[in-house]
């Protein structure tokens, strides 16, 4: 790692670390191609073959991509386990990107259900990779006391924006006029970028960044690979045979996610290595996982009910021409942009006097419902018959409610971690994610234009009703979390 003094000689990108802009540019490329492939893929699953589709029945197409999003999230457990035992985080960002390329680009070249099922899941377990090493990277450029570290991640978190806004832009622009395919293509293209310009810089990373901090012994290296081999073929024989439909991939993923997190829940309180306070912030953390959880359920409709909603019933018509479906997921990272410089400010004036942490999350979910319950005020006016303003207005309470709650989460879990299992409170919060991702395919099948207004009516209301639950059990979760925010 640099000293301070070498650091501050070092501006050359923004006043910060040159490398930076290396890790900036691989995750701005990973989130153009994440999201890029995104935007389009569920009405390439359910578009009929004379569109370039599949044909696959909505609710089974919003079932696999529930299902995809969940594997993402459940995927950084695995990354965060092979940068932490196997290859060190570098390495493993390195290498988890090249599967992401590779996902991509079998995604655009291979045809039929065979791409998605490969593509998929290879860009699932490279996502998770990426996502559970970057941002430690980034810290790895700072020592403690650089006061340059926030202005460091804040500019690593625009690239991520900026990827997520452009990415569904140029994937629709290409999968409207060209084909999906040439969308999956350009997904593919963006990744490489980032790749060649990673591979540029990444020399100059520090020796912290490449180290493996609890390697395996070589035993346990051999019984992992064949671990990993027989979990493959376990894997590809159940989707091969068909025991498992595609159309409930959703509720396997939340399945699986849920049993990991009471199994993390259950050794960690079962852990005689735990202190009273150390064991009561753990319980304090169970309602706020549930929250968490119910959150992303709602949130991540973004890609699977808002998607199809976009398709059918938005009026996309901009003097004359029609916008791509896929331009509404680059709504949210515009407003993302907007609004976490406001909301860091709020924070920041209200110092101690902010709300705590379960206020903050219930809030975060009851606007969620409430930018459901929002919906209805646009039900029963048939296809195309949404105004884009309106739907506008809606991703904007998404936005607030997603602001309220996600950049404390992950903040939490590390504030409420053991000395002992600080790494498994992370990967807990990231189970929450997961299960939520997943749930939102499965909620997705519930969906159509036919029953919106029961739909977004009875979630909303759920959702409305889980924050108010949430805020009068605050103050107990407050006692129980000793003494944390």
């Amino acid at each position: 790692m640099s000293s301070p003094e070498t650091a501050q000689s070092e501006r050359t990108f923004f006043g910060q670390p040159p490398v930076l802009a290396n890790l900036f540019g691989v995750e701005l490329w990973e989130r153009f191609s994440f999201y890029g492939m995104q935007g389009i893929l569920l009405i390439y699953l359910y578009y009929s073959a004379e569109r370039g589709g599949l044909g696959i029945d909505e609710a089974t197409a919003t079932s696999i991509v529930g299902a995809y999003g969940g594997l993402v999230y459940l995927s950084t457990i695995l990354g965060a386990w092979l940068a932490d035992r196997v290859l060190g985080p570098e390495r493993t960002l390195f290498y988890a990107a090249v599967v992401v390329m590779v996902g991509h680009i079998a995604l655009a070249s291979i045809p039929g259900l065979a791409g998605v099922a490969v593509g998929l899941v290879l860009i699932a377990a490279g996502s998770g990779g990426v996502k559970a090493n970057a941002t430690s990277l980034v810290g790895t450029l700072y020592s403690e006391d650089d006061d340059r570290r926030d202005g460091g991640f804040s500019l690593f978190y625009l690239g991520i924006n900026l990827g997520a806004f452009a990415g569904p832009l140029l994937t629709g622009l290409l999968q409207k006029n060209v084909g999906f395919h040439y969308g999956f293509g350009l997904a593919a293209a963006g990744m490489f970028l980032g790749l060649v310009q990673y591979g540029a810089g990444r020399r100059r990373l520090s020796d912290e960044a490449r180290r493996v901090p609890n390697p395996l012994t070589p035993d346990a290296r051999r019984r992992m690979i064949i671990g990993a081999a027989v979990a493959l073929v376990v894997v590809v024989g159940i989707l091969i045979s068909g025991i498992l439909p595609a159309s409930r991939y959703a509720l396997a993923v939340a399945v699986i996610s849920a049993l990991a997190a009471i199994a993390y829940f259950v050794v960690i309180l079962g852990s005689g290595r735990l202190t009273d306070v150390e064991q009561s912030r753990v319980l304090a953390f169970i309602p706020l996982f549930i929250a968490s959880a119910a959150f992303w359920s709602l949130y991540q409709q973004q890609f699977t009910v808002v998607t199809v909603y976009s398709d059918q019933r938005l009026d996309r018509n901009i003097f004359g021409w029609e916008m791509p479906v896929s331009f509404v997921q680059s709504i949210n990272p515009v407003m993302i942009i907007i609004l976490s410089g406001v909301f860091a400010a709020i924070w920041t004036k209200l110092g101690s006097r902010q709300p705590s942490t379960p206020i903050k999350f219930s809030a975060g979910l009851a606007v969620m419902g409430i930018a459901f319950l929002l919906f209805l005020t646009m039900a029963g006016g048939g296809p195309n018959s949404a105004p884009l303003l309106g739907l506008t207005g809606i991703l904007l309470v998404f936005t607030i409610a997603e602001l309220l709650l996600s950049p404390v989460g992950l903040s939490l879990s590390t504030k409420l971690a053991p000395e002992a299992f600080r790494t498994q409170m992370v990967a807990l919060f990231f189970l929450s994610v997961a299960l939520g991702t997943a749930m939102s395919g499965v909620l997705a099948k519930l969906y159509s234009t036919e029953h919106e207004t029961p739909y977004f009516g009875v979630i909303g209301g759920v959702a409305l009703g889980l924050g108010g639950l949430l805020a009068l059990a605050a103050r107990p979760i407050q006692r129980l979390m000793r003494g944390v925010r």
